[in-house]
């Protein structure tokens, strides 16, 4: 597949699938004309990719955690593991705090549609 139909198809720009390239995190051939070619598998890695950093996880982890999947090894450097069990406790805090958020958001809904209602709890 082309860059931009991997893009497409992955929901991001052309410049970012060029970036995981820059960082070594995903891999295309060359054309005899220049242009890129990925696998199949591209837009599956892509979009692998954006979770890892939507959940934080930098391009330096990131490119770690890619060979582990890759091989569906059972074993990961216990560096690696320790580093990824504190990011799921970052991720964990997080939830819990945009959940508290999204209530509170849900508070000032109630009252904003219902004058009346007690939100003596928002204080």
């Amino acid at each position: 597949m082309r860059i931009g139909e991997v893009a497409g198809k992955a929901g991001v720009s052309v410049r970012a699938m060029r970036y995981y390239e820059e960082q070594g995190l995903l891999q295309a051939w060359r054309s005899p004309g220049g242009q890129r070619h990925y696998p199949d598998t591209a837009v599956g890695r892509v979009r692998l990719i954006q979770q890892l950093y939507a959940a934080g996880l930098p391009s330096r982890v990131v490119r770690e955690v890619l060979p582990c999947v890759d091989s569906g090894a059972a074993q990961a450097p216990l560096a690696l593991l320790d580093q990824l069990a504190a990011e799921r406790v970052r991720i964990d805090q997080r939830i819990t705090d945009l959940l508290a958020v999204r209530d509170r958001l849900d508070d000032v809904i109630t009252l904003t549609q219902d004058p009346d209602s007690d939100c003596s709890h928002m204080r």
